[in-house]
């Protein structure tokens, strides 16, 4: 018996040890086990009050910050923050939305690899969404500070600050599904939200 025993252990340990391996390795793995144990109802913490300071500022509900964040990236846990068609940071703006689409660019939002889109000169020249909203001298679309701030001025130029929260996320992302899915995270914020750590999180 203490052999079998034994022989368990060591097959539970060699399968944790396989599984810390893969979610460290593989972005999907990493993703699956995210969209598996957070919650519906849930939000990391560490995130509520950077949507609520964004939110007030803008005059929209932080709830929807939230919905966009866990949907974009599921909370910042998506590695790399950059999409395969090149939409960057937690809340997944492509490069000429964060600079401004009166600078030369691609049809769905790219520029060329070296323009700095970080450049808040840049960006105010081309009335971009990009903000450095901390005085950093850069505006940082993976920062998520900068990020949320910019999608809170986004949501709200596109009707969320006047009640129109599907018609603001339409404009954020032309999907139906994707307003879909997250009005039903909002929907579930509203019902009742529960703060939580994020499980395996290495984020700063």
């Amino acid at each position: 018996m203490r052999k079998i025993l034994m022989l368990l252990l060591v097959g539970l340990v060699a399968m944790i040890a396989l599984f810390v391996y893969l979610f460290q390795s593989n972005n999907q793995v990493r993703q699956i086990t995210y969209k598996t144990v957070i919650g519906q109802h849930q939000i990391p913490e560490k995130f509520v009050p950077v949507y609520q300071e964004a939110a007030d500022e803008y005059d929209i509900p932080w709830q929807l910050l939230a919905s966009v964040h866990r949907v974009e990236t599921i909370f910042s846990t998506m590695k790399p923050m950059e999409s395969p068609v090149g939409a960057l940071g937690p809340f997944q703006f492509m490069p000429r939305t964060w600079v401004g689409w009166s600078h030369p660019g691609g049809d769905i939002g790219e520029l060329e690899d070296d323009v700095d889109y970080t450049d808040p000169d840049l960006i105010e020249e081309h009335n971009g969404y990009g903000m450095d909203v901390e005085g950093k001298g850069k505006a940082d679309p993976f920062d998520i500070i900068d990020s949320a701030y910019a999608a809170a001025s986004f949501l709200s130029d596109h009707g969320a600050s006047e009640g129109d929260l599907e018609g603001a996320l339409f404009s954020y992302n032309k999907s139906e599904e994707y307003v879909e899915e997250v009005m039903s995270y909002y929907d579930a914020y509203q019902e009742n939200y529960e703060l939580i750590t994020l499980p395996l999180d290495d984020q700063d």
